[in-house]
């Protein structure tokens, strides 16, 4: 496997909420496994072979997104379509997309979440007006998160 491609694995685990991630392409196995509070344990394996460091057992501990879901009051609920990192801006300076009370179209921009350097425009999935933005600027989220309740 390609170094760089194993370093921009190692980044999105690291960067993630994700604590594991296994590729397996022709030329080998490469498994990712995150530890609770430590850094990642990248194992680059030949073809056949896995490495990896055992999570230690640790207590269920509250995920973001379940602590999201404990906040949602009433309404639809936008959920994230992946994991990255959420931004409620186009680009630094500007102003966000939408602000709570603003009235949005179904398909209509609401945030972008970056993922692997790519920015992902997401849209509201349905109309109406935004009641609460359930995430920070800069906030690492997860797949299926909420991010907004639109009434």
């Amino acid at each position: 496997m390609d170094l760089r491609k194993l370093k921009t694995l190692i980044d999105l685990v690291s960067e993630s909420n994700i604590s594991e991630l296994e590729i397996a392409e022709a030329d080998g196995k490469v498994r990712i496994v995150k530890a609770p509070g430590t850094a990642p344990a990248p194992a680059a394996a030949a073809p056949g072979i896995v490495h990896s460091m055992p999570a230690p057992a640790a207590p269920a501990l509250a995920t973001p997104a379940a602590e999201a879901e404990a906040k949602v009051e009433t309404g639809h609920v936008v959920k994230s379509p992946m994991v990255g990192t959420f931004y409620r801006t186009a680009s630094p300076g500007t102003d966000p997309f939408v602000e709570v009370g603003s009235v949005v179209k179904a398909g209509e921009p609401v945030c972008i979440i970056e993922a692997m350097k790519i920015m992902n425009e997401i849209e509201a999935d349905s109309a109406g007006t935004i009641r609460q933005i359930l995430c920070e600027n800069g906030q690492a989220v997860e797949f299926g998160q909420p991010l907004f309740i639109i009434e």
